[in-house]
């Protein structure tokens, strides 16, 4: 593991912890461990359910945008198989249950990470944003495949085209989170439900999410490729330098379609 990347294991439970203060911006190197953490677990008999979770008040901002080489938002020459999206297929392969532990706001990028579980356990004031149309570009990490297929093409739609943050209360009424518990208490409850799926046949959980999710992984790696495509040509507009600028101004962006 990393040192970002901590992995605990009791009673069958694994629980994968990130920590990239204050913010828990991922970059490629984050998304691998991540991905080298799972891809272990899953062979690893002793465990039968993951949870995801982070330290902090936000589970993830998205991201590193002001790191770009290393957060591998673009194509390098010999490179393009090391693009972050592309790691974080392979946390959708997972074979083993997850459930996510979102204490906090998951943004952008991070949006997209929180919904790699199968379950959100959440809390009232975390805050869930696809806000790619505000920083000017299409979303990645496969939302345009995984967010209507929680909450409907509606609600998605809705969520893209107007960057909203939706507070955890909403989240769980749509669809996009599973449970809600204090904030402070959102791991252990994480934790809780995972035992409860941990108490079922392993070997029976697994083919029954295998039957759920066939080809879903295959059809995630299509999403990213059609949306790294198009992220690719808009971060050379004038609107992503407008948006990115007005993000770190904390101010409304003026964009100009161009």
């Amino acid at each position: 593991m990393s040192k970002d990347v901590t992995v605990l294991l009791k009673d069958h439970v694994a629980t994968v912890i990130f920590d990239r203060p204050p913010q828990n911006f991922f970059d490629n190197a984050l998304i691998a461990s991540l991905a080298d953490a799972f891809e272990g677990l899953d062979k690893n008999p002793g465990c039968r359910v993951i949870v995801l979770a982070s330290e902090g008040k936000v589970f993830c901002a998205g991201a590193d945008l002001a790191n770009r080489p290393a957060t591998g938002t673009v194509s390098e020459a010999g490179g393009a198989s090391k693009h972050l999206y592309k790691e974080a297929v392979r946390l959708f392969r997972t074979k083993k249950p997850i459930i996510g532990a979102i204490q906090g706001a998951a943004v952008g990028g991070g949006l997209g990470l929180s919904l790699v579980p199968d379950f959100r356990v959440t809390c009232s004031e975390a805050r869930f944003s696809a806000n790619f149309s505000r920083l000017g570009f299409h979303p990645g990490f496969g939302l345009t495949h995984t967010l209507p297929r929680l909450v409907g093409p509606q609600q998605a739609a809705l969520m893209f085209y107007t960057g909203r943050r939706i507070a955890g209360d909403e989240a769980l009424k749509i669809g996009l989170a599973d449970q809600l518990a204090p904030q402070a208490e959102v791991r252990k409850a994480a934790q809780a439900l995972a035992l409860e799926i941990a108490l079922s046949a392993p070997l029976a959980v697994i083919s029954i999410r295998e039957t759920l999710r066939r080809g879903f992984a295959e059809q995630i790696e299509a999403a990213t490729e059609r949306e790294l495509f198009e992220q690719e040509w808009q971060r050379r507009t004038v609107d992503f330098k407008e948006g990115v600028v007005a993000m770190n101004e904390r101010r409304l962006p003026k964009f100009e379609g161009r």
